[in-house]
């Protein structure tokens, strides 16, 4: 149980850096004019992601969950490649990359990287991580009930926004 404490607080702390990094783009983008879409589900992201790496410890710890190694390891290399993809996604946006929806006037869509082949690769990230991470230590109550919150929030909030403020990238003004 120790190493899944490890591991939850480490990708706790990079959440943190993402967040630093995610608040310097986001200066970045309004000193340029950026527009930003759908603040008013972005605090539900903040809980529901906070929510779910507190809940993974908390199911693994008062669950008395098991590490099942058939389970277990392949959970831990899907969760550790899931990272790979993420900063794929970061490194290829740049500046453009932010927790928030902000779009900066002028600059087009990024169709380099991961964005060759899906539309929102970071979210194929985030699908995957929240069903692995908790997996890893069988908190499979927590995989479950953040795979449903997410699917609401992802695909009835965050990509529609994310699609709005893309195609005001489109529109000539």
């Amino acid at each position: 149980m120790i190493w899944y404490l490890v591991l939850i607080l480490l990708t706790g702390a990079e959440r943190v850096v993402e967040l630093v990094i995610s608040k310097r783009h986001a200066a970045w983008a309004f000193e340029r004019g950026g527009k930003e879409y759908g603040r008013g589900h972005y605090p539900y992201m903040v809980v529901l992601h906070t929510g779910f790496l507190l809940a993974c410890l908390a199911e693994v710890f008062f669950g008395n969950r098991q590490f099942v190694p058939w389970l277990g390891w392949p959970m831990l290399v899907i969760a550790l490649g899931c990272q790979g993809l993420r900063y794929w996604c970061i490194g290829t946006l740049g500046k453009q990359w932010n927790s928030r929806v902000i779009v900066v006037p002028g600059l087009g869509r990024v169709t380099g990287g991961p964005y060759r082949f899906l539309s929102h690769p970071n979210y194929v990230v985030v699908i995957a991580e929240g069903i692995a991470l908790p997996l890893v230590h069988t908190a499979w109550i927590t995989a479950i009930v953040f795979t449903v919150l997410n699917a609401i929030l992802l695909f009835g909030f965050r990509i529609p926004t994310e699609e709005r403020a893309l195609a005001s990238l489109d529109r000539v003004p």
